[in-house]
C-alpha cells in the first residue's frame, strides 16, 4: 500500500473526474432500493462518490491519503465524513450503512487483508443492505504479468500487488456474506461487480 500512496500522490486525479461505470451501476442499483447511505472505503479524491452527493446520497468515505481527502474537500466540502486511514483499521465508527461501494480496491490487498475488509463491512451493513466491491478479471491482459506473488497474485507496475479474480475465487471470498450477483463490466481493464446482500436468517 506504500507505493500505491506513493504512486497517487504523484498522480493524483490521474483518473479524471468522470465516475466510473460500476459507480453508475452502484448508484442506480441503490436508487432503485431507496438507500441513500453509504460507506465508500478507498474513497480516494472523490471521483466515484460525486455521482452519489449530486443524486442525495449521505455519503461516508475512507481514505489512507491526506492528499487524497484534500482534494476531496474542494467538491465535498466539510460536511461529508471522511475518515482518514487504512480500511484494515476498520470500522472507524458504530454506523450501520444501507450500502458499501467498494471500487477497484480489493485487488490490491493480500487474501487476510480482504478476508477482514469484507468481514468488517459486512458488520457495518444494515439488515436487508447491499455491499457492491469491483475488481479487476482475470480476462485482463496484465493478468500473469510481473512477478507471481501467490496464488492469482503478482507483482507489476514497479511495485503494485495485484489480485485477480475469477467466478471461483468470488464465490469463494463472497458466498458467506450473500452473493446475489456477478456482473462483467469493462473499466481501465476487464473488471467484476461484485453484489452481496446481508438476510438474516432467523
Amino acid at each position: 500500500m506504500e507505493f500505491w500512496e506513493r504512486s497517487f500522490v504523484e498522480k493524483q486525479e490521474m483518473w479524471g473526474t468522470e465516475a466510473a461505470q460500476s459507480a453508475v451501476f452502484a448508484m442506480d442499483f441503490f436508487l432503485e432500493r431507496n438507500i441513500r447511505d453509504i460507506l465508500i472505503p478507498g474513497f480516494g479524491y472523490g471521483r466515484n462518490g460525486r455521482i452519489f452527493l449530486d443524486n442525495g446520497f449521505k455519503i461516508t468515505g475512507i481514505e489512507i491519503s491526506k492528499t487524497a481527502i484534500e482534494l476531496a474537500r474542494k467538491y465535498f466540502g466539510t460536511e461529508t465524513i471522511i475518515y482518514h486511514g487504512s480500511v484494515n483499521d476498520m470500522p472507524f465508527d458504530t454506523s450501520c450503512y444501507g450500502g458499501i461501494f467498494c471500487y477497484a480496491l480489493i485487488h490490491l490487498l493480500d487474501a487476510d487483508e480482504r478476508a477482514t475488509l469484507f468481514r468488517h463491512c459486512f458488520d457495518q451493513l444494515a439488515e436487508g443492505g447491499y455491499m457492491i466491491f469491483t475488481s479487476v478479471s482475470k480476462q485482463a491482459s496484465i493478468y500473469g504479468k510481473g512477478e507471481k506473488i501467490g496464488a492469482e497474485r503478482f507483482a507489476m507496475f514497479g511495485g503494485v500487488n495485484m489480485f485477480f479474480y475469477d467466478f471461483d475465487s468470488i464465490h469463494a471470498d463472497f458466498d458467506q456474506y450473500g452473493l446475489q450477483e456477478i456482473r462483467e463490466v469493462e473499466e481501465n481493464f476487464p473488471f467484476y461487480i461484485i453484489v452481496c446482500q446481508k438476510i438474516s436468517n432467523n
